[in-house]
């Protein structure tokens, strides 16, 4: 059966320009060019889910703008249900994005209609209700991560928390997280403390996937089970997206009840295939180009 992927997070605009190096503080460099990306952590990890094979719905809301407007257009086209995206009176949500030479990238947002989405209808969580993952972020209002959560961890739904952007988390929030997913400087900002960073947030939730880059990831849970896996090697385009091509591709596996050493491999291909392009929602993954990496890198 495809796995069910419900989405609660943001959709933005990403607005890209290409640099040699990224400006240091008070510093103005040229860029090579700029263009527009659908993008939103939200959006785009819904996209990456559904892109991997997922059956994938989003909650979350856009302006009534021609930003909402296209965000809405890319969505559809790339298979993800959109009935319960709001339009409402607000611009949509913008992303100011610089991307250097080397990949690495610089992000501003500013959320726009996605600091509207307050409240979770019948409709919303009749959807989470029915989910086999609830896949969540934090660009978007906490107080409605967690009531998200709350409804998932009712309905018997697996909760994945991508803990992005970095913030103290509630301890209501915490408590309905089954999984949850940060790279180093998120892990940092969670653990509050030296040493084995997994460790440190396996104290706070029962299972923990630590994303390494171009170094893989590692995986933790309360049972004792650690796992180091390595990524694909490729040559890095933009690595703007590649973590929520990880957290699509990781859900839609975990979804399917995939072995966890086998579902990390699989995300960190996605992850590499994403890195490889430019553009954030253009780069995510399709299940073919993921299996191909994967198989490759078997």
């Amino acid at each position: 059966m495809t796995a069910r992927i419900v989405v609660v997070g943001s959709a933005n605009m990403d607005l890209v320009a290409t640099t040699p190096a990224l400006p240091a503080p008070g510093q103005t460099v040229l860029g090579h060019g700029f263009t527009t990306v659908p993008g939103g952590k939200g959006a785009n990890q819904a996209l990456a889910a559904a892109r991997a094979g997922g059956d994938c719905t989003l909650i979350g809301a856009v302006g009534d703008d021609a930003f909402g407007t296209d965000l809405l257009t890319g969505l559809r086209a790339g298979g993800v249900r959109t009935a319960l995206v709001r339009t409402v009176a607000e611009p949509s949500g913008v992303a100011l994005i610089a991307v250097d030479d080397a990949g690495e990238n610089q992000i501003v947002v500013a959320p726009g209609a996605n600091a509207r989405l307050t409240d979770l209808r019948a409709e919303e969580l009749a959807a989470i209700g029915a989910a086999d993952v609830l896949v969540a972020q934090l660009e978007v209002p906490v107080e409605t991560v967690a009531a998200a959560a709350r409804a998932a961890r009712e309905a018997g739904v697996t909760v994945m928390l991508n803990a992005a952007p970095a913030r103290p988390l509630p301890a209501d929030l915490l408590s309905t997280v089954d999984l949850l997913l940060v790279n180093e400087g998120e892990a940092r900002a969670l653990a509050q403390r030296r040493g084995d960073r997994i460790d440190a947030l396996l104290d706070l939730v029962p299972r923990v996937v630590l994303t390494l880059g171009a170094k893989g990831a590692s995986y933790g849970d309360r049972d004792g089970l650690r796992l180091d896996v390595p990524a694909p090697v490729v040559s890095a385009v933009d690595t703007t997206a590649a973590g929520d091509a990880f957290a699509g591709a990781f859900a839609v596996a975990w979804a399917e009840s995939r072995p966890v050493a086998d579902a990390l491999r699989w995300a960190c291909a996605a992850g590499a295939v994403c890195a490889g392009t430019l553009g954030a929602a253009s780069a995510l993954p399709t299940f073919t180009q993921i299996d191909e990496l994967y198989g490759a890198s078997a």
